[in-house]
């Protein structure tokens, strides 16, 4: 495709340390209307929440979201891009990992964000589709 991670994420991402709480993090959510939050220690990135980790792994199990923090609830086992990796990676990895957003980070550090709907706005090429519409399945 001829495109980099840095020309197409979001740069300016809001994010959470691991002791937030979960009500913490929806207020992130709301306040930036995003699903995903980042989580990060010392600005490493440990993990990301999402609005679904939230209802099934709080609300669906009648934990507390002012006591729950984020660290314990948060997807650890992260699949990441770098700015600098072409648009086809990304492509490639939203697919196999079956995910929507993909953090972009340098090193261990969080830099920005791809979601899926960043890709599916700038490409208009069959591949482009064909990736969004297995990732959505």
């Amino acid at each position: 495709m001829g495109t980099s991670i840095k020309e197409i994420m979001t740069r300016d991402v809001r994010a959470c340390e691991p002791n937030a709480t979960v009500a913490d993090a929806a207020k992130v959510m709301a306040q930036g209307d995003v699903g995903p939050v980042p989580i990060v220690q010392d600005g490493r990135l440990v993990g990301i929440v999402t609005d679904r980790d939230i209802v099934v792994r709080v609300v669906a199990e009648g934990r507390d979201p002012n006591a729950t923090t984020v660290k314990e609830i948060a997807s650890t086992d992260l699949v990441t891009v770098a700015p600098g990796d072409d648009l086809d990676v990304a492509l490639n990895l939203l697919a196999q990992r079956q995910v929507r957003r993909l953090p972009g980070v340098e090193g261990e550090r969080l830099v920005g964000i791809v979601a899926q709907a960043d890709i599916a706005r700038l490409g208009k090429d069959k591949k482009t589709g064909e990736v969004v519409e297995e990732i959505s399945r």
